[in-house]
């Protein structure tokens, strides 16, 4: 059995944990749209560094690629739907149950961030957006601030992203890196590489087992 190697889990939420492509595909219409749209949110959101209203961003993101404004009002109204990725609640609760402090830093305003972390299914030790830190990932310091409402230093504590453009901010904060790739999505040019780059938690578990 591997032995216990970390005290504590940051996540992405929105795509890490939650299957928000999904949402995001529903509310554009199809597939294809909802993807050029999610892909240009975060082409907008990497490149924004301080804090804009993370609804403004989405809806920028929509103009740009054809979509009209209000989708981002109707994202906005169908936030509650979001639903993890399978596998993904019992794996929280499995370490939950082993005393492993759980929390998550994503880019999302404060309300928002809210509501989609309550769909996880898991209570969380820190919930730390965007619009609290005052910056978007993959700026170091929401990630920062994740570890200070943990209370952990950065060498006990494991990130899981779900894109590989967290690989840029965790990498300054001197964080390993769980890559839990659900979408398939291409790693940036220049990124380092993650720890693991898995498209299931399951292998997360082991690092958190007691030692045989």
């Amino acid at each position: 059995m591997t032995s216990h190697r970390f005290d504590a889990v940051l996540f992405d939420l929105l795509t890490a944990l939650l299957d928000s492509w999904s949402l995001w595909n529903a509310v554009a219409g199809s597939e294809e749209a909802g993807r050029r749209w999610r892909a240009e949110y975060l082409r907008i959101t990497y490149r924004t560094g301080a804090y804009r209203r993370y609804e403004t961003l989405v809806a920028e993101a929509a103009e740009a690629v054809g979509l009209p404004r209000r989708v981002a009002d109707d994202l906005e109204a169908r936030y509650g739907e979001l639903r993890p990725w399978p596998g993904v609640t019992e794996a929280l609760q499995a370490l939950a149950g082993r005393s492993v402090r759980l929390g998550v830093v994503t880019n999302c305003s404060e309300r928002l961030g809210r509501i989609a972390a309550d769909c996880v299914g898991v209570a969380f030790d820190a919930v730390v957006t965007a619009e609290q830190a005052g910056f978007y990932k993959p700026d170091p310091r929401p990630y920062r601030l994740g570890l200070q409402a943990l209370g952990v230093a950065p060498e006990r504590c494991l990130f899981v992203a779900g894109s590989a453009y967290d690989l840029f901010g965790t990498a300054q904060v001197g964080l390993a890196t769980y890559w839990h790739d659900r979408v398939g999505m291409a790693a940036p040019e220049g990124v380092a590489p993650p720890l693991a780059h898995e498209t299931t938690l399951e292998q997360l578990r082991t690092w958190f087992d007691p030692v045989a």
